[in-house]
């Protein structure tokens, strides 16, 4: 037995009726049909076994570009499965979907069934033929072919493999040039740090150097993190806006608050080198805290937690989200996140008056009207293009065992780690001037090791020294104002707040805390007011001093 293909949704008195040769092009429609076989089982029912050859049945694809709505074409008729699939494991022994199909002309039938029961395949088939007008065994046979490429689907799905719906921006053939013309040339990164100037971030020169190397680590197996640190209205927040914008757009998440099982509910897959930006870690729970600290250090989250399964009963699961992801927060309280600093370098926000004479005449220049705004967002972009030319290569630095930090400095075992990250990601951003050893991994050079350490000196000096950024920035105003007045000179904070111009809530703060660490002394009582004195004159230029010589003889010496 034998059938004839006819155009979708003709039958034979419509084809025939449009033809002016009837014999010769029926007689071509004759020598083009397609066999049946018929398999007889054991208990002599008919099963019909599509043609080996039935190319059209075979060759269609399913049409995933909206996972809300699948579509699969056949000659026969067309199939949308409303709604998607799912894809949870406790799902995965049933095939349950809303089927709309339709034929030309706008006839279209809805059917609700589970694909893996061949009771209701058949049933749905004969109701559909009836009210279309179709032949049950075809559709049949299309169900039976939609049934194969959905689980091919859900399986690419569950594994991760094929994120269709992630975006992607393809960089133009001239773009790309540009930007390996970049790439390639000398002082990279002092010709990058030159761009983030003209993409909007005054001053804070090697802050901005810093924290831009960080956040191109997102794509790489090793990434980096950073704590940008400072008081209210010191403009972290814009900071870390700034070089957020530097970065594809695709590949960045920025977050004002978090709730608490946010991140242990994000799909496996979803933070998979990813740029997170936290504008504040107050607004993150102690739960999403931790589970931040888990993507930095580990990649990973796996949580267990406790789901209702089909007949009601609760039943353990088990969640994973994966890294690995790069981060930039801001924070006012860097002593309340001891855990977060570790795992981060840390950038204090210049709050001197030279960088507050720097930004406001920025501002000033910005409204009216004299900052060129569309170079700001074209040298954003062109950025975001060198970026996405950067491939994830592995990285030897055949130097890293002749490089010591400060012995003295905090928690010296990770800050260790974070200078050998630094320094692969300093060589990654030069891959395209980078030799390669016989098994095509980049060598580090050893200026990508003096680099870094020109970058980073600010912050590894945050590590040796006991105060956060904001307090030492703090503390000299305090000792340079007594010392003017002599060693000796007790002070009060009204006069303190006239000298450092800050907010009684935060002066108050940071006195305090002062005196927990015993660098400054108070005296007299509450209904008199107090009077503080300077404790200990540690001479933070001399050890900065001290530090930077060290490193430099290092470097001469590679």
């Amino acid at each position: 037995m034998s059938f004839v293909r006819l155009p979708e949704g003709e039958d034979v008195n419509g084809v025939t009726s449009k033809m002016t040769d009837v014999e010769t092009e029926f007689g071509g429609l004759l020598a083009g049909r397609e066999e049946i076989t018929f398999v007889v089982g054991g208990d002599d029912t008919d099963a019909v076994v599509p043609p080996k050859n039935s190319a059209p049945a075979t060759a269609q694809k399913l049409d995933t570009a909206n996972p809300n709505n699948l579509i699969y074409r056949s000659a026969t008729a067309t199939y949308e499965v409303k709604g998607g699939i799912r894809t949870a494991e406790k799902d995965l022994d049933s095939l349950k979907v809303t089927l709309a199909i339709s034929i030309a002309g706008g006839r279209r039938s809805r059917q609700k069934l589970d694909l893996y029961e061949d009771k209701q395949i058949s049933k749905a088939a004969r109701d559909v033929a009836e009210r279309l007008g179709l032949r049950a065994d075809l559709i049949e046979l299309d169900l039976d072919r939609l049934t194969e490429l959905l689980e091919s689907y859900r399986d690419t799905l569950r594994a991760g493999v094929g994120r269709d719906d992630k975006p992607s921006v393809a960089v133009s053939d001239r773009d790309r040039t540009r930007c390996l013309q970049f790439l390639k040339a000398p002082n990279l990164l002092a010709s990058i740090n030159e761009m983030i100037e003209r993409a909007g971030i005054v001053g804070e020169e090697n802050n901005r150097l810093l924290l831009f190397v960080v956040a191109s680590s997102y794509a790489m197996p090793q990434t980096l993190h950073a704590l940008i640190q400072g008081a209210s209205g010191s403009g972290k927040t814009r900071l870390l806006g700034t070089v957020a914008e530097m970065i594809p757009a695709e590949e960045v998440e920025r977050y004002t608050r978090v709730t608490e099982g946010s991140f242990y509910n994000q799909g496996e897959y979803d933070f998979v080198n990813k740029l997170l930006c936290f504008e504040d870690l107050d607004g993150l729970k102690e739960e999403a805290l931790l589970a931040v600290r888990e993507l930095q250090s580990s990649g990973i989250i796996r949580s267990a937690t406790s789901v209702k399964n089909e007949l009601g009963n609760i039943e353990k699961a088990n969640r994973v989200v994966r890294g690995p992801i790069a981060s930039l927060a801001c924070t006012t309280k860097a002593e309340v996140y001891e855990d977060n600093i570790s795992r981060c370098f840390v950038v204090a926000v210049d709050e001197s008056q030279e960088q507050s004479l720097r930004i406001i005449e920025y501002q000033n220049k910005w409204s009216a009207g004299k900052v060129d705004k569309r170079d700001e967002k074209r040298v954003r972009e062109f950025l975001q293009n060198c970026l996405r030319l950067l491939a994830p290569l592995e990285v030897i630095n055949p130097f890293a065992e002749r490089i010591s930090l400060p012995a003295k400095a905090h928690k010296i075992r990770r800050l260790n780690e974070l200078y050998q990250c630094f320094v692969r990601q300093v060589t990654l951003l030069n891959q395209f001037q980078r030799k390669r050893d016989g098994r095509g991994r980049l060598v580090t050079a050893p200026e990508d090791l003096r680099v870094a350490c020109e970058i980073l000196f600010e912050s590894i000096v945050l590590k040796v020294d006991e105060l956060d950024g904001s307090l030492r920035q703090f503390f000299e105003q305090v000792k340079s104002y007594v010392k003017r007045k002599g060693e000796s000179y007790a002070f009060n904070r009204f006069e303190l707040r006239g000298v450092v111009k800050l907010g009684k809530t935060q002066q108050h703060h940071y006195l305090n805390r002062l005196v927990e660490l015993e660098y400054l002394v108070k005296e007299g009582f509450a209904n008199r007011g107090y009077r503080y004195k300077v404790a200990h004159w540690d001479n933070m230029e001399a050890l900065r001093a001290r530090i930077k010589n060290d490193l430099l003889e290092q470097l001469d010496g590679l």
